[in-house]
């Protein structure tokens, strides 16, 4: 096996500075919710089930999106609250994806429950719609093999390791996380692209998918040093 390749393109590391905005749109019913979810912009449905992992980067994860908590709390529809809950928001690759999940669930359980779709909610309890706005700046990291590659990933804010592996996949419907396309079409490291591609970072804070990430570049390394001794 060759030593590690150094890449002719290299990776260049952004950041991201997020501002939300509000729509002045807000819903009182599971139909009028409906609505306006199958209307509002891409930005509105990316905003409402990423704000968690946006807002509170240290804390545990699999936070449920916005839809399920506002059925749950304030309409008490338990059963379309999980239902919305356990979509695996990880299975799709574009905004038109999720939202259409999240349409056909709540269309199907008011389909079941007819009555459920006109249940109003307490006054002051309605659902608004926000969208998030996101800045994208370049940071002055930039990585031509693995070695540097892992330095970086050590260095970099949280913000840009989000960008990379959140943003640039389902809100830029780039289909993968950045670091797995870049290592596989750069670098031709195909196993290790398709382990960091396998990983669920829905399921992880961000600062555990940094080490996560840095464990496996690092591993990747250490083979190819003992190839090479």
């Amino acid at each position: 096996m060759d030593a590690l390749k150094r890449a002719v393109d290299p990776f260049r590391f952004c950041t991201r500075m997020n501002l939300t905005e509000l729509t002045g749109l807000s819903v009182s019913t599971v139909e009028d919710l409906l609505s306006l979810i199958k209307t509002v912009p891409g930005s509105c449905i990316y905003h409402h089930t990423h704000r968690f992992l946006q807002q509170h980067q240290y804390l545990s994860p699999e936070p449920p999106n916005d839809f399920a908590h506002w059925v749950t709390n304030a309409l008490g529809d338990n059963e379309l609250g999980e239902r919305l809950a356990s979509i695996d928001t990880i299975q799709y690759s574009t905004i038109r994806g999720l939202r259409a999940k999240i349409v056909a669930t709540i269309e199907e359980h008011v389909s079941r429950h007819p009555a459920a779709g006109g249940r109003l909610v307490r006054k002051g309890e309605g659902f608004h719609f926000m969208k998030s706005v996101s800045f994208i700046l370049p940071t002055s990291y930039v990585a031509y093999d693995l070695r540097e590659f892992a330095e970086i990933l050590k260095k970099v804010t949280i913000d840009s390791i989000y960008f990379h592996v959140f943003e640039a996949r389902l809100r830029l419907e780039r289909g993968t996380n950045d670091f797995s396309f870049w290592i596989e079409s750069s670098l031709g490291e195909t196993m290790l692209a398709k382990e960091i591609a396998r990983l669920d970072p829905y399921t992880r804070t961000l600062d555990n998918l940094r080490r996560t990430l840095i464990q496996l570049v690092e591993k990747r390394i250490s083979e190819d040093d003992g190839l090479h001794r």
